[in-house]
């Protein structure tokens, strides 16, 4: 229960700031606050219980059948990160709280924000890898949201479809090989994935389930070549930047590989593929952070960079280095999330981000420029800091690998450049910004400190950076051991959080950085003068480029493939079909099977024989509308009598019914139509129909033939046995529908509820002019509701309805039920509409029929519900008899509630599409039926 609430609370809190918009700045950011703060504590409330170990597992099974279940899981590493949500998103938003200007709506910020902290809190404490991907792929839609929040900025337009288009692909690419992993497995639980490493890794699909894990990992993490999309993403509130950008979204991709190292580690796949991409990524953003001149561009590529250092963590075989990396992933959180605030604070208070232009703010922002410095000294591995731990074990593991063979020493080279460039830009976001003369051409000058609270995240933040550094064993060390311990599934390696370990190795790497990092930062000028001369590649420019080809390329397809022509889309599929059942009959030996043929009598003959000559006329006739409808009404009661020929009766009916519906509707549109169509076809075209007609009618029968000639098993038996003990009800068919079936039933009359909505939509402003001849040039009749059709319609309307209320009441024990009965209902009704007219006839029965069909769905849904209450599963029906006085016993169960829900809904639509159809003519005024 706590670990839900803790997933829910951000969710339920999204509603609130929007609430009391209107309520004041800080009104809204202490509503926003609540759901974290509230977070908080429960989260805190199972510390003892993660730290010593235990692995808390809760839920409920949602669909089993697919593997998907609402389960959770609270282990030390999603305390870790669940911690790092909700703890830097309430920092973050007592920090937008001054950020923000007045005129923002800080109600959606918020609202979004809090959406993306939910969404990031369901990927972490996911226990179904199921559920997991639908909080993904919520985390990709809520930062599209929060990036482009200033949307009257094309760059955040732009960065915000950058981010969506790469993490969203990603994201597709998780879900094939998480699909995979749970095809190896058998299940979709983390607790059985992560335990069954072996059976992944000996699977001839672990390279490519391995291959799409890792591309969700890396596009979301931004690892090479994925990288682009981060910098642009800085279009952003500053924020945004600091949550999104250092503490969770990017976060998530490094938690996966957190997640499923013990079950997709210690292979060679693993190791090359993640070391590689991450030690690709560590260098390239560390060199490009050092020549942005944007304050936030220089945290973005280092944070590509610092994703880089922990994804090569990972690579590494290597159980501390595991290690490493978690202790990296809180160092890296705290200490860039402190950074990105000061980039605001900078950006807030001086009107400009641009390195050239903000110089020598020591002097004006004294405070702020401390803070920035001791977390960018962090950011560099400076002694003393939290930085400097996470990176000396990073240096450490790098020369403990020997992936490359003779090579090996390649590793710690290229994180010695890369630390020594870390160096480099950390030097150049202090000197360039707080020294290096006077400001240069400030929008707002000249700047000052910011609000006094707008610091109070920074300071936090930094103090933990300080903390960590100079108490590691007191402060981090449970939280490390306890996520450590859930990544790697076992018992961690032996290591020491010491400040200082002596003279060795990895601090000569660390001095060799920091004084690399000095030399770099001295020949800046020569170096920029360098990186100037160099082809320019703008990847938002190349992104939409990209965009436009594969636009081109869509739209040249779609134009070669939807011509607009029916005759060629059928013929395409009819193809299609040809092909499909000639390839899977030829394997076939013989198509006639063990079994003998049936027999066929002469009745049922010369049903077939009517059948298809009807369907023969209708072809023959197709060009004249009215003729070709009479034949195909034709089709369609031999049909329903084939139906009842074999004891299928309430098909029948429903067929019946289907047809005189369907007739109607034909009807009212040929009215408009012309009355003989042109032909249009040539004679190549004729050709082609009628091979593809033949040749698939002949193999369909083909198909037919092999099947009934062979023996089979049917499921009809079990539904014969238990519709009666099991749905209470004699008649099969509409136990079926309303017990066994009845969630695929609700999803139908749902689609029909809908599709109705969507025909009324659409005629609203239809309006046609009304025919004044037939297609010989006669006149119509100027009698539009003649005497006798008025006379026999008031006539057959309680008839109609009697019988209607007849087949409803039997339909659980005999032929019949809410579909049928609905559509008698309906034809009923609808021809009071061609008898009288519209007005005449709403004037009688004002029915909402958008109502009547919506309630129709929703009392269908609520009996569903209804059996939640007692403990039974969705839509489970319960049946009964009982005694009525002056009646006698009588059988009545919640089928019936539900069936009700059918008919109501099957009448409303049915009503709402052919009484709106029947009156776009202009001949009469127009009088929306709803």
């Amino acid at each position: 229960m706590a670990l839900a609430l803790i997933i829910a609370l951000p969710f339920l809190g999204a509603l609130i700031p929007l609430l009391v918009s209107r309520m004041g700045r800080s009104a809204v950011a202490i509503a926003a606050a609540l759901a974290p703060a509230c977070g908080l504590w429960l989260l805190f409330s199972q510390r003892a219980a993660v730290f010593a170990g235990e692995v808390q597992i809760a839920g409920t099974e949602w669909l089993p059948q697919l593997g998907l279940n609402l389960s959770l899981r609270l282990d030390g590493l999603g305390f870790l990160f669940a911690l790092l949500i909700l703890g830097i998103g309430l920092l973050v938003i007592l920090y937008a709280r001054y950020y923000l200007a007045k005129s923002e709506p800080q109600g959606r910020f918020y609202a979004f924000l809090l959406l993306f902290m939910g969404a990031m809190l369901g990927v972490v404490l996911s226990e179904n890898m199921l559920l997991m991907l639908m909080f993904w792929e919520l985390t990709s839609l809520s930062s599209f949201l929060l990036i482009g929040f200033w949307k009257h900025r094309s760059d955040a337009r732009i960065g915000a479809r950058m981010a969506l288009a790469v993490t969203g692909g990603g994201g597709l690419a998780l879900l094939a090989g998480i699909l995979l992993i749970g095809q190896i497995v058998g299940s979709f639980e983390l607790s059985v994935v992560l335990a069954a490493g072996d059976q992944i890794r000996a699977s001839a699909l672990y390279p490519l389930a391995l291959v799409l894990v890792l591309l969700g990992v890396f596009t979301k993490s931004a690892q090479f070549p994925f990288h682009f999309w981060l910098p642009h993403a800085m279009a952003a509130p500053t924020p945004v930047s600091a949550y999104l950008h250092s503490a969770t979204m990017v976060k998530a991709g490094v938690f996966l590989l957190a997640r499923f190292y013990p079950a997709l580690a210690d292979s060679e796949w693993w190791f090359y593929l993640v070391s590689l991409t991450g030690l690709a990524t560590l260098l390239v953003g560390a060199v490009l952070a050092l020549f942005q001149h944007d304050l936030k561009g220089l945290l973005a590529y280092s944070t590509i960079s610092h994703l880089g250092l922990i994804t090569l963590l990972f690579g590494l075989d290597s159980k501390l280095a595991v290690v490493a990396a978690v202790f990296h992933i809180i160092n890296h959180a705290t200490f860039k999330a402190s950074l990105f605030m000061a980039a605001g604070i900078i950006d807030h208070e001086t009107g400009s981000r641009d390195m050239r232009s903000i110089n020598g703010l020591w002097k004006y922002m004294p405070h702020t420029a401390v803070l920035a410095m001791v977390a960018s000294s962090a950011m560099a591995g400076v002694p003393l800091l939290n930085g400097f731990l996470s990176k000396e074990m990073f240096f450490a593991e790098t020369l403990k690998q020997h992936l490359l063979g003779s090579f090996y020493w390649v590793i710690p080279a290229v994180a010695t450049l890369a630390g020594a460039f870390a160096v480099a830009y950390s030097l150049r976001f202090i000197h360039d910004v707080f020294f290096n003369g006077e400001p240069i051409d400030l929008p707002k000058y000249p700047p000052h400190e910011p609000a006094r609270y707008m610091k109070i995240p920074v300071e936090i933040l930094v103090f933990l950076c300080l903390l960590v550094g100079v108490l590691p064993g007191y402060t981090i060390a449970s939280l490390l051991a306890a996520a450590a311990t859930s990544s790697l599934n076992g018992e961690l390696p032996q290591y020491s959080l010491t400040v200082w370990h002596g003279l060795n190795l990895p601090l000569a790497m660390s001095v060799l950085a920091l004084v690399g990092g000095l030399f770099i930062y001295a020949l800046r000028k020569p170096l920029f003068a360098w990186y100037e001369g160099l082809p320019e590649i703008d990847a938002r420019v190349n992104f939409q480029r990209g965009i436009t080809i594969l636009m081109r390329i869509t739209d040249a397809l779609t134009d070669r493939l939807e011509t607009g022509s029916l005759q060629r889309y059928m013929a395409l599929l009819l193809g299609s079909v040809l092909l499909l059942v000639v390839f899977a009959l030829s394997p076939l030996e013989s198509l006639q099977g063990s079994l003998p043929a049936m027999p066929v009598d002469a009745i049922t003959a010369l049903g077939l024989g009517i059948m298809a000559l009807t369907a023969l006329l209708t072809a023959v006739f197709h060009r004249r509308s009215l003729v070709a409808l009479m034949i195909l009404s034709c089709t369609g009661l031999m049909v329903a009598l084939a139906f009842a020929r074999y004891s299928a009766p309430d098909l029948a009916l429903t067929q019946l019914s289907v047809e005189v519906v369907t007739i109607i509707l034909l009807m009212l549109a040929l009215f408009f139509m012309p009355a003989q169509v042109p032909a249009e076809s040539s004679s190549l075209r004729v050709l082609r129909d009628l091979g593809l007609a033949g040749g698939v009618g002949t193999l369909v029968a083909l198909l037919v033939y092999a099947v009934i000639t062979r023996p089979y098993q049917s499921i009809s038996p079990y539904f014969l046995e238990n519709s009666v003990p099991g749905g209470g009800g004699t008649n099969v068919v509409n136990v079926i529908l309303v017990d066994f079936r009845g969630f695929d039933t609700l999803g139908e009359i749902s689609v029909l509820a809908i599709a109705a909505v969507g025909i009324f939509a659409l005629l609203g402003g239809l309006r046609l002019a009304h025919p004044s001849r037939d297609g010989n040039g006669r006149p119509w009749s100027t009698d539009s509701h003649p005497l006798i059709l008025d006379i026999l319609a008031r006539a057959l309307l309680p008839m109609a309805l009697l019988i209607s209320v007849f087949i409803f009441l039997r339909g659980h024990n005999l032929p019949g039920g809410g579909f049928i009965a609905g559509l008698v209902t309906a034809v009923a009704l609808i021809l009071q509409y061609v008898a009288r007219g519209v007005a005449w006839t709403q004037a009688r029965q004002p029915l909402a029929y958008h109502v009547l069909a919506g309630a129709g769905v929703l009392i269908a849904t609520l009996t569903g519900l209804g059996s939640w209450l007692f403990g039974r599963p969705f839509l489970t029906s319960a049946f009964g008899h009982f005694h009525i006085p002056l009646i006698g016993e009588i059988e009545l169960a919640t089928a019936m509630l539900f069936d009700l829900g059918v008919y109501m809904t099957v009448v409303g639509a049915t009503l709402m599409i052919l009484s709106n159809i029947g009156q776009v003519s202009q001949a009469e005024p127009f009088r929306e039926v709803r």
